[in-house]
C-alpha cells in the first residue's frame, strides 16, 4: 500500500508551527494554535499535568496502544537575573550553542502575557570597543539580552513587567527555498509535528483507522530531557519523531529519514527498529539507519523513567541541529510516509 500526505500541508504547518514560540515549558501561544489545528483536522486535544497535549485515535483493534510522540518545544533561554544597568542576565533552556544564536533577535515572554523583544548579544560585542571581541568565549557569564526599549536600570526593566524566570524565545527566521530546502531554527522538532498533522490529515480524508489505538503525545520538556518521562499505564509502545542527525559517522542526509538504533543512552528495542526499517524498505523510502552521539529522545525519556514500553526513534535529516538548521522538505515527507506505515501495521 502506498501512503500520501500532501506536502504542502507541512511545508504550511512547520512554518506556523516554528514561528509560534515554544521555548521548554511555554505553551501559551502553541497550545491555542495546536487546538486549531487539531479541530481544522477533525480531532480534539486533551493535557495531562505536565501540560503535555493528546490527540486520541481509535484503532481497528483497540486491545492494543501506541504512543507516537513528537515534542512541541525548542531550545531557548530564561531571565536569571537584570543587571543594574537593565541589560539581562540569561539561562539556558536546552543545548543552546551560543555561538549560534550570537546577534539574534528575541522575544521576552512575561508572565502578565505581554512580549517585549531584545537583542541577543555578547558583553565583548564590538570589535571597535573591545580587545577580546573576538576571542570572548560565546558561554553564558558573557551573553546579555539588550532590550529595545529605552531602559538603563533594573527597577525601569521590572517596571516593563519583567522579571526573573521569564521565557525568551529566538527568532526562527524561517525560510523555504524553491529547490524546497527548510532553513530555520527550531525544525526540531516542529517539522515532525507538522509530519503527524499531515497523516492525521489523510488518514481523515480517506477514512483509515491506525491498527491500533494510538497516542500522538506532543510535549513541552523534551530538550531538557524529561519530555516522554510520563505515559499512560496503557501505552505499549513509544515512538518518538525526532531529528536525524548529519555529519562524518553517520549515512543519513537532509532528504533522508533516520532511524536511530541507539542514542547517548540506550540501544532502541530491537524488534520495533527492525520493524521500521523493514517498513522503510517495503515502502521504498529514502532512510538510513544512524547510531546518533550526544543525542536523546522522548522514547529513551520513557524508558529512564521506567515505563514499560517497547520504544523507538526516527526522523527527518536535519544539518546544524540546535543552531540555523536545514533540511529538505522530501526527509519530513519520508518521515510522514513512515509513520503512515507505522500505524497501519500490524
Amino acid at each position: 500500500m502506498e501512503y500520501h500526505v500532501e506536502e504542502t500541508t507541512i511545508e504550511a504547518l512547520t512554518r506556523m508551527l516554528i514561528e509560534t514560540p515554544s521555548p521548554v515549558s511555554y505553551y501559551e501561544e502553541i497550545h491555542p494554535l495546536m487546538e486549531r489545528l487539531a479541530k481544522k483536522y477533525g480531532y480534539t486535544l486533551t493535557y495531562d499535568r505536565k501540560r503535555t497535549a493528546y490527540i486520541r485515535v481509535e484503532g481497528e483493534d483497540t486491545t492494543k496502544t501506541v504512543c507516537v510522540g513528537a515534542h512541541l518545544d525548542t531550545i531557548g533561554l530564561m531571565v536569571r537575573h537584570i543587571n543594574d544597568n537593565g541589560t539581562l542576565a540569561l539561562r539556558n533552556l536546552g543545548g543552546i550553542n551560543y555561538n549560534n544564536i550570537e546577534g539574534c533577535s528575541v522575544q521576552v515572554h512575561t508572565r502578565d502575557g505581554n512580549t517585549i523583544t531584545g537583542l541577543l548579544a555578547c558583553t565583548s560585542h564590538s570589535t571597535h570597543v573591545f580587545d577580546d571581541a573576538r576571542s570572548a568565549v560565546r558561554e553564558e557569564s558573557n551573553m546579555m539580552v539588550i532590550l529595545d526599549e529605552l531602559v538603563h536600570s533594573s527597577d525601569e526593566v521590572r517596571a516593563l513587567g519583567i522579571e526573573h524566570g521569564d521565557i525568551i524565545s529566538i527568532d526562527p527566521d524561517y525560510r523555504f527555498t524553491k529547490s524546497g530546502f527548510i532553513k530555520s531554527r527550531f525544525i526540531d522538532d516542529k517539522a515532525a509535528v507538522a509530519a503527524v498533522f499531515a497523516v492525521l490529515e489523510d488518514l481523515q480524508k480517506t477514512g483509515r483507522k491506525p491498527q491500533y489505538t494510538t497516542l500522538f503525545a506532543f510535549p513541552l520538556y523534551e530538550e531538557i530531557g524529561h519530555g516522554g518521562a510520563y505515559l499512560p499505564q496503557e501505552v505499549s509502545e513509544y515512538v518518538a519523531l525526532d531529528i536525524g542527525l548529519i555529519g562524518p559517522d553517520y549515512c543519513g542526509s537532509e532528504t533522508k529519514v533516520s532511524i536511530c538504533a541507539k542514542d547517548n543512552y540506550t540501544p532502541y528495542d530491537r524488534a520495533l527498529t527492525t520493524k521500521l526499517i523493514h517498513l522503510a524498505g517495503d515502502q521504498k523510502l529514502d532512510y538510513s539507519v544512524d547510531v546518533f552521539y550526544h543525542y536523546g529522545t522522548d522514547a529513551s525519556a520513557a524508558i529512564r523513567a521506567g515505563n514499560n514500553v517497547y520504544a523507538a526513534a526516527f526522523g527527518m535529516g536535519c544539518f546544524a541541529s540546535h543552531g540555523m538548521e536545514r533540511c529538505h522538505i522530501q526527509s519530513v515527507v519520508q518521515t510522514a510516509k513512515l509513520l503512515y506505515a507505522y500505524l497501519l501495521s500490524k
